[in-house]
């Protein structure tokens, strides 16, 4: 298998770029652990917020290594994953602030992209939820009545004659349109943040393992590549890796790998064969769903939401590949798109998403308040991981926000149960929801999670 540099075709196709490890003892103020979105948005908003401030970032690989650069680039207008789960979990009025953060945030963000001129390929296209079943699209219609309910305008019911016209699959029976967010190359994305911390002052150090986090006086010792960074203080934006550094959190998250394949560019007469002159981000409307996106130079993006747990929370190079994976894609997209089951596939490769019961990032601190973190974005980080930066950089320089009244910011979700029972539960709810998928009824303990607020729709 290819290094992941080399396999994920954001990764190999990032301009390259020298990195800066740590290479002798040094000393910030504040020390930013991960330059994935989280960790750069937050650098970003310490300066804005206090120009003075000595930032720095520390990356164990490049920047974007991790999620940040490994997944679809599909960006949507949620903080909440869905508005049906944030209603169930914080109540209607949130559910409608988090519905108005949100679309806010993307307006921000996309503005940003244009106003520091991020060269991230981006298409404000907005996304597709296909309806393979007639329950998919009663799903589509209360997804459609929801989002009225919180203000919402965006949605849209499409028929199956609507949704055939704009992509040809014969799986189709409809579909449910959302005018918002579209699609972006984000690696570049990331690596755009990257200079533009850098311009405001941020140092970033890549290629700097971090593998320890401590107490030190009224700071912290951060231990990595042999030497020690002290700060004030450390915010960890680590996403699946956290739990190596700050064990107290590992129960409120779990790691799970997603997988993705890239195909070859499409001739003309293969784009016909299918339609999507919209370029819309789709995804379907199973609970296993795969998701899908055209790339700038013409090739299809095809993952799957049928996250694989490793057991021990593993997170590392030996969970980069899933041959099993790989087959069940490449099968999927031949019942999707069969006019089209010849296609190749250059490139494959998985990234973790770090995932908690409530599907919603959380926040909180450790070490005497000496060390903050976010993290739990569950697959929709490239737009809620800005919102997450605006929190963390608030809370780092005790500035006070409205942000952190969130429901996300206050509460915390629902642990999961430590090993071995955490493996045998992950395995056991992904059978259930696999029979789900398959037309059968929610079972006994489904039913039952679903009431203790964990939720598992996407």
């Amino acid at each position: 298998m290819r290094p992941i540099e080399e396999a994920c075709y954001w990764l190999a196709a990032l301009p390259k770029h020298e990195p800066r490890p740590l290479t002798a003892p040094a000393t910030h103020d504040l020390v930013v652990l991960g330059a994935g979105l989280t960790g750069l948005w937050t650098a970003i908003f310490l300066k804005e917020l206090d120009p003075k401030r000595d930032v720095a970032v520390v990356e164990q690989g490049i920047a974007a290594y991790g999620a940040s650069g490994r997944n679809a680039g599909m960006l949507a207008e949620t903080i909440d994953h869905t508005h049906g789960l944030a209603i169930q979990h914080f109540g209607a009025a949130e559910a409608r602030r988090l519905a108005a953060l949100g679309e806010e945030n993307a307006k921000e963000l996309t503005d940003f992209i244009r106003t520091r001129s991020i060269a991230c390929d981006w298409e404000p296209s907005g996304r597709f939820m296909a309806s393979f079943t007639p329950a998919h699209l009663e799903e589509a219609q209360r997804n459609v009545d929801i989002a009225e309910s919180l203000g919402i305008q965006t949605h849209r019911l499409l028929s199956k004659e609507e949704m055939q016209a704009e992509v040809h699959s014969p799986r189709y029976l409809g579909g449910l349109e959302v005018k918002g967010g579209g699609i972006m190359d984000p690696a570049r994305f990331t690596d755009g943040l990257r200079k533009e911390a850098e311009r405001l002052g941020v140092r970033v150090y890549e290629r700097t393992k971090v593998t320890a986090v401590e107490e030190d006086g009224a700071g912290v010792r951060i231990s990595a590549n042999g030497a020690a960074i002290r700060a004030r203080r450390a915010i960890l934006a680590t996403s699946a890796y956290t739990h190596h550094l700050v064990p107290a959190v590992r129960h409120r998250f779990i790691p799970l790998y997603d997988y993705i394949l890239v195909s070859e560019p499409l001739t003309k007469a293969q784009w016909e064969a299918i339609g999507w002159k919209g370029r819309q981000g789709i995804t379907d409307g199973r609970t296993f769903f795969n998701y899908y996106r055209p790339t700038a130079d013409g090739r299809i993006l095809w993952g799957t939401s049928e996250a694989h747990y490793w057991g021990g929370n593993r997170v590392d190079e030996g969970c980069d590949h899933s041959e099993k994976h790989y087959a069940s894609l490449k099968a999927s997209w031949k019942e999707t798109f069969p006019q089209l089951a010849d296609l190749e596939w250059p490139y494959a490769w998985g990234g973790a998403i770090c995932s908690t019961t409530r599907l919603t990032p959380f926040f909180g601190q450790a070490l005497g308040g000496r060390a903050l973190y976010g993290l739990g974005f569950t697959g929709h980080g490239l737009g809620s991981t800005r919102v997450a930066g605006r929190i963390l950089a608030h809370l780092a320089l005790d500035r006070a926000s409205e942000l952190l009244s969130l429901a996300i910011v206050t509460k915390k979700p629902f642990p999961y149960p430590p090993e071995p029972i955490r493996g045998w539960a992950v395995n056991a709810v992904t059978r259930d929801l696999r029979k789900v998928d398959a037309g059968e009824a929610p079972s006994a303990m489904l039913r039952v999670l679903e009431k203790m607020g964990i939720g598992f729709s996407s």
